[in-house]
């Protein structure tokens, strides 16, 4: 793969429902800190820059991972998605080429998944490339919604119409970027919502309307998608790694 990648990771949340004063992404999984997971992953597909996005317990994340070689970005106060990835600008200025989104929470992500990701923006063009997931119970995710091949929509499940519900396709919540397209959107993007939050599932809609390609790769195996957000949750995912 000789496309030019950074990779963002969102690493601010508070994880409230962990139950703990540790940062989420610091929490054991196999005694080993979700983040360090991610990390590895991202180092191992060779990227020109790894951004870390930090805000709550942030000084304990910045020195569990002072010998890392990544940069770390602050977002403070949580304003979204979208807000996490113009705080994280300035330490990814200059680059150009795929900007990778991952979470610190999701673990299981592989690096053959991402470089899926990567080839296919490359090979459409796309603004935009989504690693979605089939559930057969999409439940509260919000749906993609496509025109054949092309994504053109991403729907809460709140604000969803019966139709729309029925898709089983949903956002998985990693992605990549054309770094160009996604620096200008961010501009755009805006925060007339019910959080008065910025949302990364908003671009989909500046892609669409600026007649750019937004494209998914589905993960072969969802697990690898999963986020965790419980302690219980912890204890299965350590149950699926034993498998």
């Amino acid at each position: 793969m000789s496309a030019k990648i950074a990779v963002a990771i969102m690493a601010a949340g508070k994880g409230t429902r962990m139950k703990t004063n540790l940062p989420k992404v610091l929490v054991k999984l196999k005694g080993r800190p979700l983040l360090s997971y991610v990390l590895d992953t991202a180092k191992s597909i060779v990227p020109e820059k790894i951004v870390v996005i930090v805000g709550h317990g942030r000084e304990k994340i910045m020195n569990a991972f002072k010998d890392a070689d990544v940069k770390f970005a602050v977002q403070e106060p949580q304003l979204g998605t979208a807000h996490a990835i113009i705080m994280a600008k300035e330490a990814l200025g200059g680059f150009s080429g795929d900007v990778v989104i991952l979470s610190g929470d999701v673990p299981l992500i592989k690096p053959e998944t991402i470089k899926k990701l990567v080839e296919k923006r490359a090979e459409t063009s796309s603004a935009i490339t989504i690693l979605t997931i089939t559930l057969d119970d999409a439940g509260a995710y919000g749906r993609i919604i496509r025109d054949g091949d092309a994504i053109v929509d991403l729907v809460e499940a709140k604000d969803a119409t019966d139709e729309q519900l029925a898709v089983k396709e949903i956002n998985s919540g990693i992605y990549s970027f054309d770094s160009v397209f996604l620096f200008d959107a961010l501009g755009r993007i805006n925060n007339k919502n019910a959080q008065g939050e910025y949302y990364l599932t908003d671009l989909v809609k500046i892609a669409v309307a600026d007649g750019r390609l937004v494209t998914g790769v589905e993960c072969d195996d969802h697990k690898e998608a999963l986020g965790i957000n419980t302690m219980d949750e912890i204890a299965k995912m350590e149950e699926l790694i034993g498998e």
